[in-house]
Formats: structure tokens, sequence, C-alpha cells
């Protein structure tokens, strides 16, 4: 089922690429020889109108083949049916429209996929509650019974203005015995009128609570709780052993939230290209300057693995994943290297310098030459994973013990 999952998202973003060339070269009037999935050789192909639409034995990407993309054949250039709709006889303004095509359609699947999220789960605000994302095992939080999506309202009768006020406030009471309000929508026991421990004397008790039954009692239907921050906490853990946020999923009425989710999913979008751009930089200077692959890039079948861990974790993680692969791949396409959008970016930004195209038999061996290069660093990304496959498995270890 990983297989399948995978196979299906990379289908998805790569038809969605290869549809925005397609439907530019079509309005610009060039001739679309082929439209594929995978790389060749071909398994299947049909011809539908002028364009024939293949799946080929590679699995890994697609292509759009434009007539005169690598300039004109002798033998067709008096041709009535293909005279004018050469890709290399197009307008700059053209060209670039077909280039530009597939990134800024990878970018809008992207804002798609985020907005529909956002829609769906609400839209993050932030707010002045703290609320409990996260519980430590074996902490404090846990053993008087605290749970996630809580609201801690005060201690020790006093509110908070930030969620930074409760974690000094907390601190500043470590060793010693507090009041927690709490505020809980879901299997709230004060609503079903059940007490707990009555209150407790501050005066008397300067540790925990002697009891169970003792953990928590109401008011109104708030729940109290007594516990003691812990004065050395273990490394990663705060005094209560809790996580808290104040970021809150507000659901709009159901008119307005495409409206906002397209807002915020759109910011996703840039956030996520900036975080990746800032990855490949990093990237490309570890393979400059120390001759490495970085140990967290992952190939093809590091995002198969991937996709294989967020498969596990429901719908809504596969499709974030999906944008954020979306993403991921408008922005290497960009990349001013042969073979990529980038590339032919490139040449036509000198060609727009020079006023000279290119000769199309240099472009075409540049961008040959670009594949290759490309193909041999898609390999090193590869070993890369299969290494640290190996590295992470228990077997394999043991072996390498042995000898």
């Amino acid at each position: 089922m990983t297989l399948v999952l995978f196979l299906i998202l990379l289908s998805i973003l790569v038809l969605v690429h290869e549809l925005g060339h397609f439907l530019m070269a079509k309005r610009a009037g060039i001739l679309v020889e082929e439209f594929g999935l995978g790389y060749p050789p071909r398994i299947w192909g049909k011809k539908i109108g002028e364009t024939i639409y293949s799946i080929n034995l590679f699995p890994i990407g697609g292509f759009v083949k434009l007539y005169g993309e690598e300039g004109l054949p002798a033998s067709d250039s008096s041709s009535e049916a293909t005279k004018g709709r050469a890709f290399f006889e197009k307008s700059k303004k053209a060209r670039l429209g077909v280039i530009l095509a597939g990134v800024v359609m990878n970018y809008l699947l992207a804002i798609f996929v985020f907005a529909g999220l956002y829609s769906a789960s609400g839209i993050p605000v932030t707010t002045d509650k703290v609320m409990v994302v996260g519980i430590g095992p074996d902490s404090p939080a846990e053993k008087v019974g605290l749970k996630v999506d809580d609201q801690i309202l005060s201690l020790n009768g006093e509110g908070f203005a930030s969620w930074k006020e409760f974690i000094e406030k907390t601190k500043e009471s470590s060793g010693k015995l507090v009041k927690l309000e709490v505020k809980r929508e879901k299997d709230n026991p004060c609503l079903e009128k059940v007490l707990g421990g009555g209150t407790i004397d501050f005066q008397k008790s300067s540790t925990q609570v002697s009891s169970e039954s003792e953990k928590f009692s109401c008011l109104g239907e708030n729940l109290l709780f007594w516990v003691t921050p812990r004065e050395n906490p273990p490394e990663g853990q705060g005094p209560l052993g809790v996580a808290i946020s104040s970021i809150e999923m507000k659901k709009y009425p159901l008119w307005q939230r495409p409206f906002y989710g397209a807002v915020k999913g759109f910011q996703e979008s840039i956030v996520w290209g900036k975080t990746i751009t800032q990855a490949l930089i990093q990237m490309l200077r570890d393979l400059i300057f120390k001759g490495q692959v970085p140990k967290d890039v992952a190939g093809p079948i590091g995002v198969y693995q991937v996709t294989g861990m967020v498969a596990k974790t429901g719908l809504m993680a596969v499709l974030e994943f999906l944008g954020i692969l979306s993403v991921n791949l408008a922005i290497v396409n960009v990349l001013p290297f042969p073979a990529l959008d980038g590339g032919r970016l490139l040449f036509l930004l000198i060609e727009a310098v020079f006023g000279k195209k290119l000769a199309p038999k240099l472009e075409a061996w540049v961008n040959n030459l670009g594949m290759v290069l490309l193909l041999i660093f898609v390999l090193l990304i590869t070993i890369n994973d299969i290494a640290r496959i190996f590295s992470t498995n228990p077997l394999w270890q043991k072996i390498r013990s042995v000898f």
C-alpha cells in the first residue's frame, strides 16, 4: 500500500506540473508531440488528436515533448501543419510562460491542498490562552490527571497574560504545592457533578496531596488540581511536564472558510518555499565545499519511506505531505541547472541579454549533459538512502559487529 500511495502522490505531482507546460503550450499555439508520465522507454501510448499520451517505464518523473524544442528539423520547416508552431520560433514571452507554467501549477496545487486542510481543521489563531498540547510520561501533570486540550486558567488563583508568564510562575513555584484551575471541554467530570477530594489547606499542606481522590475538585464547571512542580525536571521537560501552546484552531462560518483557508494556504506555501530554499542552499554548500551529500537529504527511496510513515497518521497528514512535496518540486525545478525548467530560463535570460538564441544543437547538448549529471546526483542520494536504511537496521548492525 505504501508503494501504491507513493506512486499516486508522485503521479499527481508530475501530472500537475506537466499539465501546466501542456496547457500553456497549447495556448501559445505550440504543437505538443507527446505528454508522458515517467521516463522512457515507453510502456503504453495513444495518439489523441496530434499528441501522443504515454506511460513510461521509470515512474520518477514526466515530460511534455514540444515540437521544435531543440530547433526546427530541416525536413519540417516548410510543412503547413507545423509552420509557426515550433517552441523555438515563439516569442520570449510565450516561451517564458511555457517554462514557468509547471512551477506555477505546483505552487497552486500546494496552496489548494493547504487551503483545503485549513478550511477543514480551522485557522490557527494566536490567543492569550494556555492550552496543554502534550504531557510528559511520569510527570506531575500526568500523575494528577491533566489532559491534552485542557486550558489552564490560573495558578493559585492568578491568571496569565501569556504562556510565557505561565512558565515563569510555574518555575517560581517549583517544589511548592500549587492549585491549577483548568477548563476542560470533553470528558469533564465537573460537568457530571462529580466532586474530587474537596479543598486543600495550603497553610498545612507543603507537599503532594495524600490520596488519589484528592487530585482534583470542582469550581463550578472547572477542574481544580493540586500539584507540586518539580525542582529538577528531566532534560526536555519543564517543572510540570506539559507542552503548552497559545495557538487555537478557529473555525469560521462555513461560507468564510475557503477564503480564510486560501489566505493561510498561500502563507503556508511561502513558508515552506523559504524553508526548502534554505535547505537546498545548505545542501549545495556541503556538496561543493565538503564533497558530500548531507545525511538528511532524501531521494526517491527516502521519500518512499517517509510516505509510509506519514500514511500511518492519516489522510490529513498525507495531504499535507503532498503540499510540501509540491512546493519542493516547484523550487527544485527553478534551479538554474540544465535539463530543469530553471536551465531553460537561464538560456532565455542569455538570449534576452545578448539578443541572440543559442545554437539549438548546443542547447540540446547542454541539456542532455545536465540530465546525465542529474541522474548521477539522484543515484548518489539513492545510495545515501540505502546506506541510512542499513545503518539503522538491527540485523545489519549485528552482522557488522560480528565482522
